[in-house]
């Protein structure tokens, strides 16, 4: 018998591996911060011993969830400017806000709200775009959570920097302080095509080709945006990025609604990763992305919730549901992105677009330990007869029960174990009424 430290066991085990292996009574093993098997109960009760085993009957196993696009701060700002067009929304609302109370503080007051909520909703894993990203990584691994924290980066002024020049010097300083770090990557995130020039992405492209790290970008995200990108520089966004060699495998374009076929293509061809923001688009109006379209083009699409001030929630689950539920009605195609593809995008491939693909996403011998266990002993998850489809279209946040990162329990019987919960809550509150008033 070996020893390990957690063997977690369900009804169902969904490793998500290339081949998308259902074990039915199925266990893993987990040792330090690594799963170190996976396979029938019986298996790997024969090969290993355990101090805790986790789960048990009644409950799904999965890999923890990835939330490929967010802006994780203004989870403090939900609900302050609803109903909105987003141009509307951020440069009346958001931004003069963001002027007034942005600081570490409150980036690293909001990203414990931000983490808690995320964490209770089976994501193990954020990418986000902002600012103070320092107060960002410190609080998120304090948390026992992976990010990809991407520094913000625009043309002009803000809280954060007052030059061009500032806001890279900053980015730079953060990057080599965070690379190699275990639970936290780093990476360069210029605004939008509307709110840098192609200069500042030139520069930005030379950054993540330096440090070798991702690009987190807004793309295509309304109307208004594409027909301003074609006004200044004669070209459609994609088409625009293509022509300075700004696309490829390191590139992550939250949104992506109005690309044309011949995008697409580029998108594609070029292997750049999309967040699917279904929810944040449908509420402020930006539009559908052409999902299926994309996917029947080889292109890796995932989800993102956006920030909680257009979505108004951190909830990957419910992202699925909506996006999964719409495209069959859009394309009016009922078998259009079932429930197995909504999710591999919501786990395998979105590490695989964050460039953290050897390291999660997927359950598999020699990977991070970043599971969900949930309960399906609820009266909306029985009785089972296609797992996949009860996660997509049934399972809620609820419902989950176990979250563990690099072989670390944070979340235990619903409730956050990796830090105060309460505490957490109540500075929540006082920025509440701070703002408020």
């Amino acid at each position: 018998m070996q020893k390990v430290d957690y063997i977690i066991h369900g009804d169902y085990v969904l490793p998500m591996d290339e081949k998308l292996t259902v074990i039915m009574d199925g266990a893993i093993a987990v040792k330090g911060k690594e799963v170190a098997d996976t396979g029938s109960f019986g298996e790997i009760s024969k090969k290993y011993s355990a101090a805790e085993i986790i789960g048990g009957k009644g409950r799904v196993v999965f890999p923890g969830l990835i939330n490929t696009h967010t802006h994780a701060a203004m989870v403090y700002f939900r609900g302050i400017a609803d109903d909105l067009p987003l141009k509307e929304w951020l440069e009346g609302h958001i931004w003069p806000a963001e002027g007034k109370w942005l600081s570490p503080e409150f980036v690293s007051d909001a990203v414990g709200l931000a983490c808690l909520e995320m964490l209770k909703a089976g994501i193990t894993t954020y990418n986000d775009m902002y600012f103070f990203e320092d107060a960002a990584g410190t609080v998120t691994k304090n948390m026992g959570m992976r990010a990809v924290l991407g520094v913000g980066i625009l043309d002009f002024p803000t809280k954060a920097a007052r030059t061009i020049d500032e806001y890279f010097d900053r980015a730079e300083v953060f990057i080599k302080d965070w690379k190699g770090d275990e639970l936290i990557t780093p990476c360069i995130a210029p605004h939008a095509l509307y709110t840098c020039g192609p200069e500042t992405l030139k520069r930005a492209r030379a950054v993540a080709d330096k440090y070798d790290i991702p690009i987190h970008i807004h793309l295509s995200e309304t109307k208004w945006e594409v027909n301003e990108i074609k006004l200044r520089y004669g070209r459609t966004p994609v088409e625009h990025l293509e022509s300075f060699g700004f696309l490829d495998e390191r590139v992550l374009a939250a949104h992506c609604v109005w690309p044309t076929e011949k995008e697409v293509e580029i998108l594609a061809e070029r292997k750049v990763g999309i967040s699917h923001c279904i929810e944040s688009n449908l509420k402020l109006a930006s539009g559908i992305a052409p999902v299926t379209q994309m996917l029947k083009a080889g292109v890796k699409v995932t989800f993102g919730t956006d920030g909680a001030a257009s979505n108004n929630d951190l909830n990957i689950l419910s992202e699925m549901s909506t996006a999964a539920k719409l495209h069959k009605a859009v394309s009016d195609d009922p078998t259009a992105l079932d429930a197995k593809t909504a999710l591999l995008m919501a786990t395998r491939w979105g590490a695989e677009v964050l460039g953290i693909g050897k390291i999660t996403g997927s359950i598999e011998k020699g990977k991070a330990a970043d599971i969900v266990v949930a309960d399906l002993r609820k009266p909306h998850l029985i009785p089972i007869y296609d797992i996949y489809s009860h996660i997509v279209y049934a399972m809620r946040s609820a419902d989950v029960e176990m979250v563990m990162v690099d072989g670390k329990i944070a979340v235990n019987d619903g409730v956050l174990r990796s830090a105060d919960e309460s505490e957490i809550l109540n500075r929540a509150v006082m920025w509440q009424e701070r703002i408020k008033r």
